[in-house]
């Protein structure tokens, strides 16, 4: 008990509004969300999104939060603090530890993509390149192991440089600045793409519902995609906001902070789409071209637009800023593990994850070059795509799942438990009616997206 009441805690509501905002913010908000957005019809799918948002992942976060805040524990521990005797929940903790590992596998290796590029744009190394020449040089990069490693590298060592430092000083507060200037770096290029010539058209396609295309490509499957960014974009279900709640004090309802989250959350996925759509429709550019958008197709693009290089490079460092507040929070959270389960200092904590994850990661780096012949799922995957594939479509939903039943069943935490922590301290309580939705329906919900996954991997042959 004396462990726990000497946790470290956080400075400020805002550095905890501003941290899980920051694990939430990713490169699902600024790379996925265009792209399935513009595959799936534009504002008719993003009207879906934002249902299933409010009706699926936000009720799983404040429960995250709940379990947290309650246990004063990482991910590990806070299940064994708070199950009743005899309980086993504590398995799915490991599990969950072992997730974020994964998660930091492939995530650190893309990450170190968007820093690359933040650098070649900044030093005008993609300008003046003819299109063909842009594809070549992005392929020059994931074929070059020894690039993609120091990319890796430097990312894997600004993550747990920064936890090092510590909490306050170190994650809250450049955590802060990274997020403010994502913000800032946000708006400008929003208000650069929309006054674009010809943009209009792109904010037709984005904000103008067209219930026609959401058709075109299967009402299931773009209701299926919908559910899926709704609930992956807030990585739910392995811990990663669950370790900020045990910063936190009672002070504050958790529904009305999750609220807030998930807006900040929500606001950067939709100003994305204001910056990719716009830009793509006034230069010819398809919207749904795929993850190849980013690192092809848009710095074609801003090689026709005026101070191109400027807007390149501030675009990259937009995307860098979203991707790192990732690595910093998901890094937070494996260190605080290690330092809950083993007793560790913050500092060695922080040096030996540095060593592990870049270590563990090299597999994820090799995949594009040395070991390219290695199909884990089939031809045509990659060591990235299995590694994504455990998180993403095993470890997160099936997470979901088990915080749900943990804290709205007697044989776990328990409904009266989660309500009383939940509700705790001012601010939106949570609504007592939604305890038979929570127990039966989303369950459901989140076993069918654990079950289509897995047909789309295995079974889609089209």
């Amino acid at each position: 008990m004396e462990e726990r009441r000497n946790r470290e805690s956080l400075g400020s509501r805002m550095g905890f509004i501003f941290l899980s905002a920051g694990c939430a913010i990713g490169l699902g908000n600024v790379w996925r969300f265009p792209y399935i957005t513009g595959r799936y019809g534009g504002a008719a799918f993003v009207l879906l999104y934002l249902l299933f948002l409010v009706l699926l992942a936000m009720p799983i976060m404040v429960m995250e939060f709940a379990v947290g805040r309650a246990s004063r524990q990482a991910v590990a521990g806070s299940f064994k603090v708070l199950e009743p005797k005899g309980g086993r929940w504590s398995i799915f903790g490991y599990l969950a530890m072992a997730g974020n590992y994964i998660l930091m596998m492939f995530y650190t290796t893309v990450t170190g993509w968007m820093l690359a590029y933040t650098w070649y744009a900044a030093a005008g190394s993609l300008e003046a390149l003819s299109p063909e020449a842009i594809g070549a040089y992005f392929g020059a990069m994931l074929g070059d192991p020894w690039t993609l490693s120091f990319w890796l590298l430097l990312t894997v060592l600004i993550g747990s440089a920064i936890c090092y430092i510590g909490l306050q000083a170190g994650v809250e507060r450049i955590t802060k600045i990274m997020m403010c200037g994502l913000l800032l770096i946000m708006i400008a290029l929003a208000v650069r793409s929309v006054t674009l010539p010809g943009a209009e058209k792109g904010l037709d396609f984005y904000l103008k519902p067209n219930f026609e295309n959401l058709v075109a490509n299967g009402l299931w499957n773009s209701v299926y995609a919908a559910m899926g960014q709704a609930f992956f974009t807030l990585s739910l279900g392995i811990g990663s906001m669950a370790i900020f709640g045990s910063y936190i004090g009672r002070d504050r309802s958790l529904t009305g902070e999750s609220v807030i989250i998930t807006a900040l959350d929500t606001i950067v996925a939709i100003t994305a789409g204001l910056i990719i759509f716009p830009a793509c429709f006034a230069y010819g550019v398809s919207p749904d071209a795929g993850p190849g958008l980013i690192f092809v197709t848009l710095p074609n693009m801003f090689n026709h637009m005026p101070q191109g290089r400027l807007w390149s490079a501030l675009f990259f460092l937009f995307m860098s800023f979203a991707a790192m507040s990732t690595v910093v929070a998901v890094f937070e959270h494996i260190i605080a593990n290690s330092m809950d389960l083993l007793g560790w200092s913050r500092k060695k904590a922080s040096t030996f994850n540095f060593f592990a994850i870049f270590i563990l990661s090299l597999p994820c780096v090799l995949g594009f070059n040395v070991w390219s012949h290695v199909a884990p799922l089939g031809k045509g995957t990659i060591i990235l795509d299995l590694e994504d594939f455990i998180v993403s479509n095993n470890l997160l939903p099936l997470g979901s799942i088990v915080y749900l039943l943990f804290c709205t069943t007697r044989y776990g935490w328990g409904w009266d438990n989660f309500i009383a922590e939940a509700d705790a301290g001012h601010g939106l309580k949570f609504p007592h009616a939604l305890r038979g939705y929570l127990v039966y329906v989303v369950p459901a919900i989140m076993l069918v997206i654990f079950a289509f996954g897995y047909y789309e991997k295995f079974f889609n042959f089209k």
